[in-house]
């Protein structure tokens, strides 16, 4: 017989395979995405220092009112504009993209897209 697996025990695991490969550099930070079943979260991290830099998510005040009455897909593509935006003013051109251990489809793919039309190579 076979055992039923977590689904988020399973996304870990695909998470720390991606991670293996993907890193983030000052020059070129890592876009973190995390998505939960109501909100969407994106974060610009330098690994070799381990920190933050960039952090926007569907919870923000800012956001709140932009997103309230959106799909959540439309909501994630607004997310990746605007942390397309907040890189590029402050100063980061380019990103390697780490999907979280999600599949590059519906919001994630929506993040992305947005990241990329509001100017980060990605």
């Amino acid at each position: 017989m076979f055992a039923k697996q977590n689904r988020k025990a399973v996304r870990h695991i695909r998470h720390a395979r991606l991670r293996k490969k993907v890193s983030g550099s000052g020059a070129r930070p890592r876009l973190a995405v995390y998505r939960s079943n109501k909100h969407i979260y994106a974060q610009l991290i330098d690994d070799d220092t381990g920190k933050t830099l960039l952090a926007v998510n569907t919870l923000l005040a800012d956001v709140k009112g932009d997103v309230s009455g959106e799909k959540k897909t439309e909501q994630a593509k607004l997310i990746g504009k605007l942390i397309g935006e907040k890189a590029s003013a402050a100063g980061i051109s380019e990103a390697v993209f780490d999907r979280g251990g999600n599949k590059f489809h519906g919001r994630v793919k929506a993040l992305c897209e947005g990241a990329r039309e509001a100017g980060l190579k990605i």
